[in-house]
């Protein structure tokens, strides 16, 4: 098919990890709106009673939800410490506490080694910890971008191993231009081309690149790698660096936690139980600007990590956020926001 330009976006695909019986009838990815087709009609079909998981992240905290809902016993298998692992290990302590308050079972320190027709139940998942038997598994490991075709026409391809494209999501090739979740996208925070794979990343990158299609010289500045989930009661969120990245980035990184409540201490006197909110922030010693935010809660918890990220947007020092103007009621919070109170303290620490 001729044409005068391409655009490329051939997405991710969900990580399988290579283990026999990993296709059988009952196992399944968590990808895209097919999956979730096949998903509903196989547990109806089976009425299936028991789940489990293969991974901790995100997507896996939650379908755990979902298959709680369903009244669906429910297993999450990880070879690591504690779920949610881009997260601060105190914060994910938190989401482990909630998954288990929900009757979800979790297994660390588990590598799954096969997948096979059960007797009891219609699957069995071998383990190099143990024989576990389910109706339903997913496998929800993470994803990876399908370069492929990139690759076979001689694209470049970045460190990451998706497609590398500009800040007009041009490719290597002058006519042809990549977006979604096969492509990079340009970290403001550590200056570097990173693989995020989020559906308003993709939206944004598909904008950008049919208005530079059609003759409108536009960029696409980047992200700050904002990104937020919700499983039972909790909301977490992250945006910017951890730690970790931050020192592979250049940075001298300090983090502190705070807790507190999302409300006025006054208002939160009077509920039955009391509302917590856990922020980190991560800040450059030597520049005083914030490089990351994390938090966990039971609500406004995605307002706050929205914040930061404008905050990092904005490169902000923490000077600046422990004094910003936010709106005030006590219903909504303190005098001082806890935003800004964990700025000011890890200003103090710097």
């Amino acid at each position: 098919m001729p044409y005068d330009y391409l655009v490329m976006g051939t997405g991710g695909h969900a990580f399988l990890p290579g283990i026999p019986g990993q296709d059988l009838e009952g196992v399944f990815t968590l990808k895209n709106l097919t999956d979730a087709i096949k998903i509903k009609r196989y547990i109806n079909e089976k009425q299936c009673r028991k789940a489990i998981i293969l991974g901790a992240g995100f997507i896996a905290m939650e379908m755990s939800e979902a298959m709680r809902r369903h009244d669906i016993e429910t297993t999450i298998v990880y070879r690591g410490e504690l779920p949610a692992r881009k997260w601060d290990p105190e914060f994910s302590k938190v989401i482990l506490e909630e998954l288990n308050n929900n009757q979800v079972t979790f297994v660390p320190h588990t590598k799954p080694v096969a997948i096979e027709k059960g007797t009891n139940s219609l699957l069995r998942l071998v383990t190099d910890n143990g024989e576990m038997d389910a109706d339903i598994i997913f496998m929800a490991l993470g994803v990876r971008p399908n370069a492929r075709l990139a690759k076979e026409i001689g694209l470049q391809i970045g460190e990451t191993r998706a497609i590398h494209v500009d800040s007009s999501q041009r490719t290597s090739r002058e006519e042809i231009w990549s977006v979604g979740d096969c492509c990079e996208v340009y970290h403001r925070v550590s200056g570097k081309w990173v693989y995020m794979p989020l559906g308003d990343v993709s939206n944004r990158q598909g904008r950008i690149a049919g208005q530079n299609i059609s003759g409108h010289t536009v960029i696409f500045p980047g992200v700050v790698g904002a990104q937020s989930f919700k499983m039972f009661n909790l909301e977490v969120a992250t945006t910017g660096l951890d730690e970790k990245a931050a020192t592979r980035n250049g940075f001298e990184p300090v983090a502190n936690i705070i807790w507190g409540n999302p409300i006025a201490a006054s208002l939160a006197k009077s509920l039955p139980d009391p509302r917590k909110l856990g922020i980190k922030l991560i800040g450059d010693r030597s520049t005083g600007k914030l490089l990351g935010a994390q938090a966990v809660g039971t609500e406004n918890v995605v307002s706050r990590i929205n914040v930061l990220s404008v905050a990092l947007w904005s490169e902000l020092t923490l000077d600046d956020i422990g004094y910003i103007d936010l709106a005030y009621s006590p219903y909504f919070s303190g005098a001082w926001d806890p935003v800004q109170t964990a700025a000011q303290i890890l200003r103090r620490k710097l």
